[in-house]
């Protein structure tokens, strides 16, 4: 397509274009393309380029590592470092393009033929222009000149100024279609147009990276990082101490080392290709210098085209030289400084491995002292569990102590390692009033059943197999717990039912409820038996019968009474004793005359005695 695109267009411009003369640049065809070619390509250099932003943006990753002043001030020099080694990355990747350019030119000097197009079209152009300027400063001095010409000489000025405008008119008409000439060759153009599009390309990136126009200042920006960077420190060093808050500490220094490492291997992978980089320039120098003392050492001719050959030979040599100097002069400093920033780098791994090894020392304190505290404190439980072994006999006694034992323990223990694992000593006296608090309302019920627990194993308190009577329910107990009381209920004459009854241990608080419990080992309990007396009977005479009937039927439990008694009477504090014999009241009313009898009864024998009882009053009453 280009090839035809240039056939139609030389068709159109040849016969009418007279290339102008312009004076030939450094850059002339005097050079052979050998000694202009550049040292990268324009892939190389985009490369490149993209290698050396990506390095530049690990100031991030340092940035967010920086935590101590001294990581500042390296953080500071770094970033002063990579901002001159990106402004010199993007001057040689600029000095390379201009030899690219140059390079271009020269091949489109050589071999103009389709794939240079672009360059053809733009010389052409150029022609054009030169052409126009030309025509219109002939038809403005053939108009300044029909003014005071004679009639004759006015006419033919005037012809001349018309065939003039019709060349003007033919060279405009052809400068529109070289100008879309033009746009379709930079559409379709592969190489004469990329070097201009590697500027474009370099301009967009050095946009987004103000380090590759200007060094930049470290004003306001570095002091809201030093703000923002140094307050970390101020609480790592001055008050957060807690275990926790060592370890998180531990973890981050790991990181920052595993970030400088990071760091520096990527430095020292953009010095590789620096130095690869750099080899190319070395070369072409050393070429260029000895191409000039081979200039220098060359018989001086008198002829004056060959005194201009090698002068525009020396230019050409002089401006190569320069190119390329201004390429390994920033490649050469860019080298220097990453050697700076790799040194800054390393400085920065032994503060940060000294600041790791400090954080270590101090966390193991910590947790060697939380382990002794700890030691102590079971060291301490297990003199407690000796000497409740030691010193008391009594067995729920010392179940009760135990138990109290590992309550107190682990309540300790919890405390300790919540003060050691703390933070702040502030901020955990706000959580655990908070949280105490939350468990207070949460639990309240729960809360009030533990404390209920101590008052039921005290002095008086509650054991397994005991008969109790709670909230109208009489039972066995069979289990008591911290937080609540199991029962095995008893009949009304004192016989298992089967079923177990729960009681919330918080029933000891309550004003309408109440327990009643046997002292151990009493199960001594009244009964009370109410019989007619006939009215022409002997009231005097039945009550002595009564008496003696029941006491005759009670003289068979009399030594399991008189023990109880005596142990009511040392659970007594009062001193007074009620007699365990039976009694006998007479009641009096409008019907008839009723007696009354009272009588003590082993709880485990109850019904075998208040049977035999009501026989022997039966009989005592029929009796004449």
């Amino acid at each position: 397509m280009l090839k035809r695109v240039a056939a139609i267009f030389g068709s159109l411009v040849m016969a009418t274009c007279v290339h102008a003369q312009e004076p030939e640049t450094p850059q002339a065809a005097t050079v052979s393309p050998l000694t202009s070619r550049a040292v990268m390509t324009g892939d190389q250099v985009i490369r490149i380029l993209d290698e050396t932003v990506d390095w530049y943006r690990m100031l991030g990753v340092q940035q967010q590592s920086a935590t101590q002043p001294s990581d500042l001030l390296i953080l500071y020099a770094n970033r002063q470092a990579a901002d001159r080694v990106v402004s010199l990355v993007f001057e040689v990747a600029r000095a390379n393009a201009e030899l690219l350019s140059s390079q271009a030119e020269l091949q489109e000097q050589a071999a103009p033929d389709a794939a240079n197009l672009p360059q053809v079209l733009q010389r052409d152009q150029r022609d054009l222009d030169a052409r126009k300027t030309a025509i219109e400063a002939e038809m403005a001095a053939a108009r300044r000149q029909v003014a005071g010409a004679e009639s004759e000489e006015r006419s033919a000025l005037q012809a001349r100024i018309a065939e003039l405008q019709s060349e003007l008119d033919l060279l405009n008409a052809r400068g529109n279609l070289m100008n879309h000439m033009m746009e379709l060759a930079h559409e379709t153009d592969a190489n004469g147009s990329g070097v201009s599009a590697l500027k474009e390309h370099i301009n967009a990136i050095a946009a987004s990276i103000p380090a590759a126009n200007a060094m930049t200042e470290m004003g306001a920006e570095d002091a809201q990082l030093g703000s923002d960077a140094t307050l970390p420190a101020e609480q790592l060093g001055a008050r957060r101490t807690g275990i926790w808050d060592l370890g998180a500490n531990v973890l981050r220094i790991r990181s920052k080392l595993a970030t400088i490492a990071e760091v520096n291997g990527r430095t020292e992978q953009l010095q590789q290709t620096f130095t690869q980089v750099r080899a190319m320039p070395e070369q072409q120098i050393e070429m260029l210098s000895a191409r000039g003392d081979a200039l220098a050492a060359r018989p001086a001719g008198s002829d004056a085209a060959e005194l201009k050959a090698a002068r525009d030979e020396y230019d050409t040599i002089a401006w190569l030289f320069s190119q390329t100097s201004s390429i390994l002069v920033p490649l050469t400093k860019a080298g220097v400084l990453l050697d700076q920033y790799r040194s800054n780098l390393d400085s920065w791994r032994d503060a940060t491995r000294s600041q790791l090894v400090t954080a270590l020392k101090t966390l193991a304190t910590r947790v060697a002292f939380l382990l002794l505290l700890l030691g102590a404190v079971f060291a301490v439980g297990e003199v407690w569990k000796r000497a409740v072994f030691g010193y008391v006999q009594e067995a729920r006694r010392r179940q009760q102590l135990i138990f109290i034992r590992r309550i107190v323990l682990w309540a300790i223990a919890v405390v300790i390692i919540a003060i050691a694992f703390a933070t702040e000593a502030s901020s955990f006296a706000t959580f655990a009033g908070l949280l105490t608090a939350g468990i207070a309302v949460a639990m309240q019920s729960v809360l009030v059943s533990i404390v209920g627990y101590f008052f039921l194993i005290g002095r008086y308190g509650l054991r397994v197999g005991d008969r109790v009577q709670v909230a109208g329910v009489t039972g066995e107990v069979v289990e008591l717990g911290l937080v609540r009381l199991h029962l095995m209920e008893l009949g009304p004459q004192y016989g298992l039912t089967g079923r177990v009854v729960a009681f919330a241990n918080s029933v000891v608080f309550q004003a309408a409820g109440g327990i009643f419990k046997e002292i151990p080992g009493i199960s001594l309990t009244w009964r009370e038996v109410t019989l007619a007396i006939p009215v022409d009977a002997d009231y005097a005479a039945t009550k002595e019968r009564l008496l003696a009937a029941a006491e005759r039927v009670l003289d068979d439990y009399r030594d399991e009474l008189d023990r109880q008694t005596r142990e009511l009477k040392k659970t007594s504090t009062s001193g007074s004793e009620r007699k365990t014999q039976a009694q006998v009241q007479l009641r009096f009313s409008m019907d008839a005359i009723e007696a009354t009898v009272r009588y003590p009864v082993p709880r485990q024998r109850a019904a075998e005695v208040e049977e035999r009882m009501s026989r022997a009053l039966l009989d005592a009453i029929s009796a004449r």
